[in-house]
């Protein structure tokens, strides 16, 4: 059985602050771990994909990683996940150790996803030198699931074979591949045995009832206390679904203007005056002339 009551709840997959000359900017980081602590959310992930993770070197890394754990140490009961992965095997073994040598509670880890057409074979070798040599024997990894970024199917197969091999390192999965049919799949099959935590939020309230955890999603740096209404509703056996529609409603206002880690930062500044922070490239900063048009869409879901 998994220990899933060690990561319920909703997380954010947090932003990375970046100042003009695109270096991370700490300070801000811990402001908004702050801010998301107090609105609801159990924990952050710390550089995933709307942390723009895989755009950042090993130091910038590393001194992201030490901001996130240094604010941590104010906020008893939070609850820090790192993203590790990248396509470099030995590179990802030293991101993870990093990770928990500074006392994260767990790593979220990317596929390999240069090489797409890898086999189920492959990735288990992968994921199972990775556990070998990163994964402490109290700690546990969750394998990152978004197929439209990485290319990279994970197979109901393969997660069976990793929790079989890997009982207590392997916990679970962050499944942001917006399959519904997948998240009632997960439940049936594994049940407590994966600890599943949702990417969509417009599918949060359905991974709930079919067994999932919790939630880690880019939109709950702007609406975790919706997130958190959903999940303290769930957890007292009433579903809360005018919530969910709302949060739903606001998910498909901002798909129309991804990527996200520009679009939330725009948001952020805008809407609780946070610094304008700037994205690395390829991404671009927001586009201006959208800017008014977005907010008055999403505030109308609000309403």
């Amino acid at each position: 059985m998994r220990n899933a009551s060690s990561f319920t709840g909703v997380y954010a997959a947090v932003v990375t602050p970046l100042k003009p000359d695109l270096s991370p900017d700490l300070e801000g980081l811990s402001k908004l771990i702050q801010f998301l602590a107090g609105r609801g959310c159990h924990g952050v992930l710390v550089l995933g994909t709307t942390g723009e993770g895989p755009s950042f070197s090993r130091d910038e890394r590393l001194s992201i990683y030490q901001a996130a754990a240094d604010v941590r140490q104010s906020l008893p009961g939070f609850r820090l996940l790192a993203g590790t992965g990248t396509p470099s095997l030995q590179e990802t073994i030293f991101l993870t150790r990093a990770a928990f040598d500074l006392g994260y509670d767990s790593a979220v880890i990317l596929p390999p996803y240069y090489f797409r057409k890898a086999s189920d074979e492959g990735i288990f070798s992968w994921f199972s030198q990775l556990i070998d040599q990163a994964v402490p024997s109290d700690r546990s990894i969750f394998a990152y699931h978004i197929p439209s970024i990485t290319g990279v199917e994970l197979s109901l197969g393969l997660f069976s074979r990793l929790i079989d091999s890997y009982p207590n390192a392997f916990a679970g999965i962050k499944d942001s591949s917006g399959d519904p049919d997948l998240a009632r799949s997960l439940g049936k099959r594994f049940g407590s045995d994966l600890i599943v935590l949702t990417g969509n939020d417009r599918l949060f309230s359905l991974a709930l009832q079919s067994g999932a955890s919790g939630c880690i999603t880019a939109v709950a740096n702007l609406l975790s206390p919706l997130h958190r209404l959903i999940w303290d509703s769930f957890q007292g056996g009433c579903p809360d679904e005018i919530t969910q529609d709302k949060l739903s409603s606001a998910r498909e206002v901002l798909d129309r203007y991804t990527p996200f880690p520009s679009l939330i930062k725009m948001m952020l500044s805008r809407l609780h005056d946070f610094s304008y922070w700037k994205v690395k490239p390829p991404l671009q900063d927001f586009d201006p002339s959208l800017v008014e048009i977005v907010l008055s869409e999403y505030l109308a879901t609000l309403e």
